[in-house]
């Protein structure tokens, strides 16, 4: 006899697991690290101007920060599952303007790129925080930069050698990159997540939830060591293909940096079993600290180029350990009935950051080189190391939980 079997449309989808969601950070990564050192080279090529570029990358900011805002009246009319797709449409659309070669068309394709990063990533925080339990937050994180870790060691210095071959070639492989993640995201179904709200409840205005928001220092202790951990990649990736270009290094060596400084997200599981032995405080302390040690070095060796390329590099090496541990204070502190809200607020950090450092850049290529941007950047990254101080000793100790092998 056969077996009975249920019905297609009586069967339920899978459960996501820390896998599914690694699998589809994966993705993500590879578009966006094939793209990050690409972008800070197509706008110079168009510019020829930091100063212009840091504009640019200011108006790029502010429209960013104000759409995260909006992710969560968004979903409110229109489901998450939607919203993501609408996201990775605008990845989309901003490839096919890239392809067109008009200068003002490829700078609006950087801008609905950096929204569709932005609504991705919002959407995809929220589902983590519906399947994924508190406990196995830190595993997830590990994972993540595992999966993501080959795409951005191997992405930026493809996508700039793509670049220098056929200048719409990134763009084009970035395009069928997104179809690629639009197909994985509705193959794991994960529909609108779980609602666990009270249906009664009155839906929260974004001043209420950013009323919540700023009366728990938790949260926003998390959030700014996220924003400054953001801003020192932000002058690594962006200002130092720059310097390098100044400098007559060229276009590769930034890119190259930055992919072998990728590599060591391989290193995240070793890294997150030090966080639980010694905790949170102490390794976000000791990662803000090198980091801004790093950036002050490479501000006294400007004149020696390839000093200051070896000072950031080190630093990176501190900011790949913020990427595992950094973001922990917030998540932990998340309440389950406002995880679509705390999510945007914490996926802000990346516009923050965005507004941040090009306008200080801004500012400070009116009177300095742009060596100047890396003395700053090293004594906020310290000042994040005096605020780490303030946390729990045993944050982390006690709820990370570290498999002997991720499955």
């Amino acid at each position: 006899m056969f077996a009975a079997r249920a019905p297609a449309h009586l069967t339920h989808a899978t459960t996501p697991k820390v896998f599914h969601f690694a699998l589809l950070s994966a993705i993500e990564a590879a578009l966006r690290g094939l793209l990050i050192s690409v972008w800070p080279l197509l706008l110079y090529k168009i510019w020829q101007s930091a100063e212009t570029i840091s504009l640019i990358y200011i108006g790029l900011g502010v429209s960013a920060l104000l759409w995260g805002g909006l992710i969560p009246a968004l979903t409110l009319w229109l489901p998450r599952r939607w919203t993501m797709t609408f996201g990775i449409s605008l990845n989309i659309l901003s490839g096919l303007l890239v392809l067109t070669g008009k200068p003002m068309l490829m700078t609006v394709g950087l801008l609905l790129h950096a929204l569709g990063t932005a609504t991705f990533l919002i959407c995809l925080n929220a589902y983590v925080l519906d399947y994924i339990a508190r406990v196995d937050l830190g595993k997830n994180e590990s994972m993540r930069l595992v999966f993501s870790a080959i795409c951005w060691s191997i992405g930026p210095f493809l996508g700039v050698w793509l670049m220098d071959w056929w200048l719409p070639a990134p763009f084009i492989l970035a395009l069928l990159l997104s179809i690629v993640l639009m197909v994985s995201f509705w193959r794991l179904r994960l529909g609108n997540g779980k609602q666990i709200s009270r249906s009664r409840a009155p839906t929260p205005n974004p001043v209420a939830y950013l009323d919540r928001f700023i009366y728990q220092p938790r949260l926003v202790s998390g959030w700014l060591f996220a924003v400054i951990r953001s801003c020192g990649w932000w002058v690594y990736i962006v200002y130092l293909p720059i310097y390098c270009i100044e400098s007559g290094l060229g276009n590769h060596i930034g890119a190259a940096a930055l992919s072998v400084t990728n590599t060591l997200l391989f290193l995240s599981p070793l890294v997150l079993k030090f966080v639980k032995k010694y905790g949170v405080r102490l390794s976000v302390i000791g990662s803000f600290s090198i980091a801004a040690l790093a950036f002050g070095l490479a501000w006294a060796a400007t004149d020696q180029a390839w000093w200051t390329i070896t000072a950031l590099f080190i630093g990176s090496f501190a900011l790949i350990m913020l990427d595992v541990c950094g973001s922990l204070p917030f998540l932990m502190a998340v309440k389950p009935s406002e995880r679509t809200e705390m999510s945007a607020v914490y996926s802000s950090y990346r516009d923050a950051s965005g507004i941040l450092v090009p306008t200080a850049a801004w500012i400070i290529l009116l009177v300095s080189p742009i060596s100047g941007i890396f003395a700053v950047t090293g004594l906020v990254l310290g000042s994040m190391a005096l605020l780490a101080t303030k946390l729990h000793p045993r944050l982390g100790a006690e709820k990370l939980t570290i498999n002997s092998r991720l499955n």
